[in-house]
């Protein structure tokens, strides 16, 4: 039975993960995602919404099962060496780079391999209520080897982010919103992760991607070549019909009624449930 479902309206993909009990990510799920990934570089799609199908859970983490069975095999591992880790990266690092926003719903527990999936998306809706967030792989003496180590220090900072790992840190969703690890907090991430999803789907999907292209490909280089991203990704949307035809309706304005026009695009974007 396949792990994930998939629906899609208006342009707006929302898959959802479940594996009853505690929806731990296994290798069947990461591979149903790999596939999807590549399907949804389609023009049809125009945002993405990956949240969890057993209440009270995201995607409680990477079966630990899974990672004894790979500890136990050592010659397995000398084998394979550091590579045997490239894959999930590989499948994280594709889901960042689809050129459509990705809103990840945590509706629930988000720990380990699921937290680091929910950091590689572009925004982290939570729910509201009994429900744990973190990188708890140090208490089984390990460490976030699903790119956490890196994508937490780039989003809070090293130094933050080492404390953070270090000591296993798991927290609520009131103290994951102040540390800048969620982006809000909903009664109902699933719906409100769709409102934004739909909001995000009516607006420039040059623009969008190019926002994306310009943000992560630029913060991992030094700040001249980032401008140099960023430069390239302006003229990439203002070269655009759809840019020239939306400022030419914004300049057409009078100039009272332009500060609401801005407004009235991204309100439901911003409007807190």
């Amino acid at each position: 039975m396949p792990l994930w479902s998939v629906e899609a309206d208006g342009g707006v993909v929302v898959a959802s993960y479940t594996n009853p009990p505690r929806n731990y990510f296994t290798a069947q799920g990461t591979s149903e995602l790999a596939e999807l990934i590549r399907s949804w570089r389609s023009p049809e799609v125009r945002a993405i919404v990956l949240t969890g199908g057993v209440p009270d859970r995201f995607i409680t983490h990477y079966s630990v099962e899974e990672l004894l069975m790979l500890a136990e095999n050592r010659e397995l591992l000398e084998r394979l060496g550091p590579g045997a880790f490239r894959g999930y990266h590989e499948l994280l690092r594709g889901l960042r780079d689809l050129p459509v926003p990705v809103v990840a719903a945590m509706s629930g527990d988000t720990m380990g391999g699921g937290f680091e999936l929910s950091l590689s998306c572009d925004i982290r809706i939570a729910a509201r209520g009994d429900h744990r967030f973190g990188l708890p792989e140090a208490t089984l003496g390990i460490l976030p080897g699903g790119s956490g180590t890196q994508r937490l220090s780039r989003l809070i900072g090293a130094g933050r982010a080492v404390d953070f790992m270090m000591r296993g840190r798991i927290c609520r969703p009131d103290e994951a919103l102040e540390l800048g690890l969620v982006h809000e907090l909903a009664d109902d991430a699933a719906a409100r992760a769709r409102v934004v999803a739909s909001e995000l789907a009516r607006l420039s999907a040059t623009a969008l991607a190019q926002i994306k292209r310009a943000v992560y490909q630029g913060s991992e280089i030094h700040l001249e070549g980032g401008l140099e991203v960023e430069a390239d990704a302006f003229l990439r949307t203002i070269e655009t019909d759809e840019a020239v035809e939306t400022m030419r309706a914004y300049v057409a304005l009078p100039l009272d009624d332009r500060r609401d026009w801005l407004e009235g695009r991204t309100a439901l974007l911003y409007a807190r449930p």
